[in-house]
């Protein structure tokens, strides 16, 4: 890594840059985090993100489900919205207290217009849904942390965009149980500019070990460490691990620590890993 390091920097120097020029996607690596693939599974519906519990994880696509066993990768039940339906562009999923949160948006609709979707994951069933309507971005994931909602609504620089705005008006945004606004953060411009070269951002966030937050761009194949800051409005941009996901959302398994659940969108596969952090 430090000769992989110094080579851009002076590359850098060379060509006169400002600031030194960053590794190439995949090979900007943070000493002591570390990411170990286990397995993988097929699953037709791992095109925009996967969401994990106990027994079961659940392969999500812009209006599909599917939910398999951890064990074997069976295919056990499955959810169809349909091409026409109400539900258009599921971002990511997560599991808390017995539901589906499935984080759904108009992309690349505008104005941008965001939902929350549960759904039943014993049945897979539709039973619910809380509309934020036009927000300050679109809706793409969403974690619980210290008795509160944390969620993620991003800004495009392509065909999903806003007049006048980018992948640098992302914003990460707190809530209480009744959907209240109680906080909110702006990621650090460096880390929008490694993920928003295509125009995309922040397409994958959950809280993982050491209880930070954890962060995947559109296409990048590499995660994101990030943490809360002590004063301000930036979160900290504290370590990269490359990983073989190109972005998308993902999940932490609730009964494995450390262990990750994420996809790869060309292939449809659902991908098991673990995370290990210095100690």
């Amino acid at each position: 890594m430090k000769i992989v390091a110094a080579f851009f920097l002076l590359l850098a120097w060379a060509f006169g840059a400002d600031s030194p020029v960053s590794p190439p996607i995949g090979q900007l690596r943070t000493p002591g985090w570390n990411y170990e693939e286990l397995r993988r599974y097929k699953a037709p519906e791992a095109g925009q993100g996967v969401a994990v519990d106990r027994d079961f994880f659940y392969a999500i696509n812009n209006h599909t489900i599917g939910k398999y066993r951890k064990t074997t990768g069976e295919r056990v039940a499955g959810w169809e919205g349909g091409a026409g339906g109400e539900i258009i562009h599921l971002n990511a999923g997560s599991i808390v207290n017995g539901r589906l949160y499935g984080i759904h948006s108009n992309y690349p609709g505008v104005p941008m217009l965001s939902s929350l979707e549960l759904f039943d994951p014993a049945t897979l069933q539709h039973v619910g849904s809380h509309s934020f309507g036009r927000m300050d971005g679109s809706f793409t994931w969403l974690d619980r942390r210290e008795n509160r909602w944390i969620a993620c609504f991003v800004h495009y620089g392509n065909r999903g965009a806003e007049p006048n705005r980018d992948s640098a008006w992302t914003q990460i945004v707190a809530f209480d149980d009744e959907w209240r606004r109680t906080g909110g953060w702006a990621l650090p411009a460096d880390l929008t500019a490694r993920f928003g070269g295509r125009g995309y951002s922040a397409s994958g966030g959950a809280f993982g070990p050491g209880g930070h937050l954890y962060l995947t761009g559109h296409d990048n194949t590499e995660l994101y460490v990030v943490t809360f800051p002590k004063a301000g409005s930036v979160l900290k941009w504290i370590a990269t691990i490359p990983f073989p996901s190109e972005g998308q959302a993902f999940c932490w398994d609730p009964t494995e620590p450390g262990v990750l659940y994420s996809i790869i969108k060309k292939t449809k596969e659902v991908i098991v890993g673990r995370v290990t952090i210095p100690q």
